[in-house]
């Protein structure tokens, strides 16, 4: 037997499936719909096309999420810094590189032990049983076992398990939400349509992961597996790249810097200490002292529990984010591509209003009505024909199509007692929806003898068939004027973004009449998906945080112009939105029939597949725009992996979407994502903070060590002691540093750029500068002991390193934000931070007087005069840091 993983070449059916007569494509697929495929011809498209399944994407093991937490600049740099270590016998150093390598695995790893389960989640979409008829018979087949030809017998609540063209339909209907953005079901039928017909319009075809809501049908099996419009979709989340954050591109820029800065500066000391005359192994030694001096070995691992910690804070806010490195790519978010229904939108119909004859009701309220009044009558009249049923236990909630619990949902509103209503007014009769007519009717008894019809339907299809409207006085012809007054109004509210029923009704002693002729005009109900309460004022805050909002919806053109408006997207009565038959001209958006300026300057896309959604994201990362994507289908799969940030929808996202996302919205709220992008923008701040502390630190030892070396005095610090200066005293303040809060008005700034390093010139300036004056206190104070008559070089050398040592603490002061004051900054009122002072003066403290690790160190506990000059060389850098900083202000 052949291959049937589906990794084979594959010739189609047919291509363009909605567009070919019925009787001609099962010809070709060489079925008789009467009789299905036969045993042999099952096999032989078995053979051919192989398992009706996606193609399995493979799981990141365990193995390769640790191995991911190595590929690391930094980490790679502190690798070869142990490696040289152990090769010149200094095991102490060597170790305990190691263990910083690990500590900052096993953080990383724990945080972010995850791997993409995509297809696996889209795998399981088809796992479902199938009725079809084959040999003559109706039976249940595993729904991978279909293949192109089967005949397959659709009902209300089935799973649509592979693509399929409409042989026979009645009342069918579809919610392909999933799949095409689409809110409301769609209607289905068996008529073909044009070849140009875009995926949500193909009335005649069903797709795999859709769901039948309504009615019954016989469809034609004509693509399975990878080759139905879900596998295009599984492989397109396969393959499309998951981008690089801006954080990891900026930190391996970071570490390049430093791997070249360290190379020069141990090379030119070394080399030029051996070329003038000391000894090889000193000079090595020396070097090794300036490499570990140079490398933040705490700077992994405070960027990865800062990180964490942000992690932390987000899911106190309903934002779970998934990947590390996303938490700060959130703070440089320029761009979010959002969808419509759900997102922006309540994702549940509701009616707005209703109109009777000179009057207007706005139904979104709850209120009493007269029983005779016109709105009444209507409201009763939508409550009836009606298939729905509202939950008791959940206010606008029920079962059914989301249209008709809406109406029932209206007209409990209204004060009407649904169940009495029924019990008043008992159905006998039912003519269901037909996308045809665009009707449907119940007939209902009033007393033995009489019955009344309900109608409801699309307004241009009930109008035209209603001789008399229904008036206060009882029902009047209805006049020319009449027909001209409700069909304009029904314009006015369609291109409003709203949904239009009209209600009729007539009375009848029968139940065989034609339901739909010479009907009593009852009025027009518009429902709407409202915009969610918190979305405006969000897009007003990103608006003020230099962030653009672009909706990109499945939806038709007229309800994404309204719902645009709605929320603030546009201020323009008609804005201009882009239709996805603008996008279609050749695979990528470099060949376009509008131009690419203009996609660039439109914040509304209607009707966009989700190739497209990959396009433009992909257009406008290339412009330089951070994006973020939010959605919740398996349409939204692809574009969610490729943005820069995907967030998926929690409560109603599909298991594919939250898999492929970076973050997950526990609320769905428009409104969170805001939060969690001012929570990003606190991340990054932070993360820029410790690490110009860091680097402060650390150019500091290079300088120190460095400039010893060219003036032949002994090592202010030894390679050890500098060690445990950046995995101790470094790391602590950095910590804390790490987890501050945010800086006022940071929501009022722009998102930085794309470009826009961790470091800019004028922090290198001040890093340099902060080097400067903490190493010219450690050499003071080495040259002070070493004039000193009662101190040994040991102990000149225990000077240096302890005014190094507390010099750094007291640095971490002068990170605060040039416009804060001394005694008003976040620095001063971040608990973490007296934490962290008080954590290294014990470590401190502890090196320096417990003999076991005083004799690892090399250290010399210091008398009264020693520590004397160690805090007041300490404080050197501290005070004329804060004169800096209020000169600066």
């Amino acid at each position: 037997m052949d291959d049937l993983s589906g990794n084979m070449t594959l010739t189609k059916t047919s291509e363009a499936p909605w567009a070919t007569p019925a009787q001609t494509l099962t010809q070709s697929l060489n079925v008789n719909p009467e009789s299905g495929l036969s045993k042999q011809d099952r096999q032989q498209k078995l053979n051919q096309w192989g398992y009706n399944q996606l193609r399995e994407h493979k799981k990141r093991s365990l193995w390769q999420i640790f191995i991911a937490q190595l590929k690391s600049l930094i980490i790679l740099l502190l690798a070869a810094a142990a490696v040289v270590s152990f090769w010149y016998g200094e095991m102490l150093e060597g170790w305990a590189i190691m263990v910083v390598i690990l500590i900052n695995t096993g953080i990383g790893f724990f945080t972010e032990l995850r791997a993409v389960r995509s297809m696996e989640a889209l795998y399981t979409l088809g796992t479902v049983k199938t009725r079809v008829r084959r040999d003559g018979q109706l039976i249940e087949v595993d729904a991978r076992m279909l293949v192109p030809g089967d005949i397959v017998i659709i009902e209300g609540g089935d799973v649509i398990t592979a693509d399929m063209r409409i042989l026979k339909s009645s009342k069918l209907q579809l919610n392909e939400s999933a799949l095409t953005g689409e809110s409301l079901p769609v209607s289905k039928s068996s008529e073909p349509v044009s070849e140009e017909t875009i995926l949500a319009e193909r009335s005649c075809m069903l797709y795999k992961g859709t769901a039948v809501t309504r009615g019954s049908g016989e469809a034609v099996v004509v693509s399975t597996g990878t080759e139905t419009e879900l596998g295009h979709i599984s492989l397109m989340v396969e393959s499309a790249k998951e981008e690089q954050t801006p954080l990891e591109e900026r930190l391996d820029r970071l570490g390049y810097r430093l791997i070249a800065f360290t190379l020069v500066i141990a090379l030119f000391v070394t080399i030029s200490g051996i070329v003038s005359g000391k000894e090889m192994f000193l000079m090595i030694e020396t070097g090794i002292a300036l490499a570990v001096a140079a490398i933040p070995e705490g700077l992994p691992i405070v960027a990865t529990i800062a990180l964490a910690n942000g992690m932390r804070i987000m899911a106190e806010k309903n934002a779970i984010v998934t990947r590390l490195s996303a938490v700060e790519t959130l703070g440089a978010t320029n761009i979010i591509f959002s969808d419509k229904t759900g997102t922006l939108t309540e994702n549940r119909m509701t009616v707005s209003q209703l109109l009777v004859l000179d009057q207007s009701y706005e139904a979104g309220k709850q209120q009493s009505l007269s029983k005779d009044s016109l709105t009444s009558r209507a409201l009763e009249a939508g409550a009836l024909c009606n298939n729905a049923s509202l939950s008791a236990d959940q206010d606008g909630q029920g079962s059914g199509d989301p249209l008709e619990i809406a109406l029932l949902q209206a007209a409990k509103n209204a004060g009407i007692d649904i169940n009495k209503l029924r019990e008043e007014y008992p159905e006998i009769k039912e003519e269901a929806f037909d996308p045809e007519v665009k009707m449907m009717a119940t007939w209902h008894r009033i007393n033995q003898q009489q019955n009344r019809i309900f109608v409801k339907g699309a307004p241009e299809a009930v109008l035209p068939l209603c001789t008399s409207i229904y008036a206060k006085e009882g029902s009047e012809p209805i006049t020319d004027q009449n027909q001209v007054h409700w069909e304009s109004t029904n314009a006015e509210l369609a291109a409003d973004g709203l949904r239009i029923i009209a209600l009729a009704f007539r009375d009848t002693t029968g139940t065989n009449q034609n339901p739909y002729d010479e009907l009593t005009f009852l009025g027009l109900m518009a429902l709407e998906d409202p915009p969610r309460d918190d979305v405006k004022p969000a897009i007003t805050n990103c608006k003020e945080a230099g962030i653009r909002v672009i909706m990109v919806t499945g939806d038709q053109e007229r309800t994404a112009r309204y719902i645009g408006r709605a929320v603030g997207l546009a201020d323009e009565e008609n804005p201009e939105i882009i239709h996805g038959n603008e996008l279609q001209n050749g695979s990528t958006l470099d060949k376009q029939a509008v131009n690419i300026d203009q996609i660039l300057k439109t914040n509304i896309f209607s009707r966009i597949s989700p190739k497209q959604k990959l396009d433009l994201i992909g257009l406008f990362q290339k412009q330089g725009n951070i994006v973020a994507m939010t959605g919740d289908g398996v349409n939204d799969a692809p574009a969610l992996k490729k943005a820069d940030i995907g967030i998926a929808m929690g409560e109603r996202g599909t298991q594919v979407a939250k898999e492929a996302a970076d973050m997950v919205l526990l609320d769905d709220a428009f409104s969170t994502i805001v939060a969690a992008i001012e929570q990003g923008r606190v991340i990054f701040g932070n993360i820029r903070r410790f690490i110009y502390y860091l680097l402060s630190c650390n150019v500091s030892e290079i300088l120190i060590v460095g400039l010893a070396t060219l003036i032949g005095a002994p090592l202010p610090v030894l390679p050890l002691q500098i060690l445990f200066l950046n995995l101790v005293t470094d790391v602590f303040p950095a910590l804390a540093l790490g987890v501050g809060k945010a800086e006022d008005g940071i929501m009022q700034q722009p998102p930085r750029r794309e470009s826009e390093s961790i470091l800019t010139p004028s922090h290198w300036i001040g890093i340099t500068g902060y080097g400067l004056l903490i190493s010219g206190a450690v050499l003071g104070a080495l040259f002070w002991g070493l004039h000193l008559e009662t101190v040994d070089t040991a102990e000149a050398v225990t000077l240096s390193f302890l005014t190094l040592a507390f010099a750094q603490l007291w640095h971490v002061f002068n990170m605060r934000a040039p416009n804060s004051s001394l005694f008003n900054n976040t620095i001063i009122f971040n608990p973490y931070v007296w934490g962290a002072i008080l954590i290294c003066i014990i470590l401190i403290m502890s090196a320096t007087y417990i003999p076991y690790l005083a004799t690892i160190l090399k250290i010399v506990p210091p008398d009264l005069t020693g520590w004397s000059i160690i805090l007041g060389m300490s404080l050197i850098p501290l005070v004329v840091g804060q004169l800096i900083l209020y000169f600066r202000k």
